[in-house]
């Protein structure tokens, strides 16, 4: 049997997660031989920046998209949430597999939560969408941006370098690192970015034979769940770095929560539908947060430089 070239970051995580593909497939297809090649990406190199201040499109999957392009490589496997929600020209999600966690986390090295969190406090997080609902529940904590890998932040915050800092729950549990987790923040305190908790593997769209070796880790429900979220991203604008969440559940039908927020918390538009189009749902709910005056929130964001 052909085997496969993933591209993936340097990271521990992205490592493991590239490695957790490479080990489903191979199980579904035995014989199938998979290889990793590690590409350091533009996200990866800039660390003296907050991510908005970046704005660069794609920051975390640039490199991996040019050496699929470039036939260098098969896949790539991403965390869905940092992937642009237009596919690049030449390329496809070829599958997506079970979501993981969904939510995000508090940790604290003297046990805060984030209600018991004494005012002024230094909350970290690389997030707009995170430090705009912390601000929202808690108007008299500071946010401050934290960069690096999950073990480098959460070094930081064991460190004393924040107060808290927040981080995506998936991250921790795949890497076995979730018993530093002083606080799961509930879908109600804390609405998950867009594909939050779930893998995309990318290939190439003309690749047939990659694709149906990938059919096999392909999860229809979390793919019609996404889909809702990621459709409510692209009709505010796109963008992974806005302060924007979402999450849908997958049912009979599907049912999404949408919120759009002020960078400072001070405002939000929150609301939520639900239907059987994945696409369709995704842009009804974003015509009616834009409706609900969410294009103004996003038009506090700072500039770019």
């Amino acid at each position: 049997m052909a085997g496969l070239v993933f591209a993936t970051r340097p990271s521990a995580l992205a490592l493991w997660q590239t490695r957790w593909v490479m080990a489903a497939l191979q199980a579904a297809h035995p014989g199938l031989i998979c290889q990793e090649k590690v590409i350091v990406t533009q996200g990866d190199r800039i660390l003296d920046k907050p991510l908005p201040e970046i704005g660069v499109k794609g920051l975390f999957t640039g490199e991996l998209e040019s050496d699929l392009l470039s036939g260098a490589v098969d896949c790539a496997v991403h965390s869905l949430k940092d992937l642009p929600v237009d596919d690049p020209a030449g390329l496809v999600l070829g599958c997506i597999p079970a979501r993981g966690e969904v939510r995000d986390v508090l940790i604290s090295a003297k046990g805060y939560s984030l209600s018991s969190l004494p005012e002024g406090a230094v909350v970290g997080t690389s997030s707009l969408r995170r430090a705009a609902q912390v601000l929202a529940a808690r108007p008299d904590l500071r946010t401050r941006s934290l960069r690096g890998n999950v073990d480098t932040r959460l070094l930081k915050a064991l460190e004393g370098q924040y107060d808290a800092i927040v981080l995506a729950g998936a991250g921790l549990t795949r890497l076995g690192l979730e018993a530093h987790v002083t606080e799961w923040l509930s879908l109600e305190r804390m609405l998950p970015a867009p594909g939050q908790g779930a893998l995309a593997v990318q290939c190439r769209a003309g690749d047939r034979a990659t694709l149906e070796l990938l059919s096999a880790l392909e999860d229809e429900p979390t793919r019609r769940a996404v889909t809702a979220e990621r459709c409510f991203l692209l009709g505010l604008g796109g963008g992974c770095s806005l302060p924007v969440a979402a999450y849908a559940c997958v049912g009979k039908d599907i049912h999404l929560d949408g919120l759009v927020a002020a960078p400072d918390g001070s405002q939000m538009v929150k609301l939520s539908a639900t239907g059987g189009d994945a696409a369709g749902i995704g842009q009804h709910l974003a015509d009616r947060a834009i409706a609900l005056g969410a294009r103004a929130l996003l038009s506090l964001l700072p500039a770019v430089s």
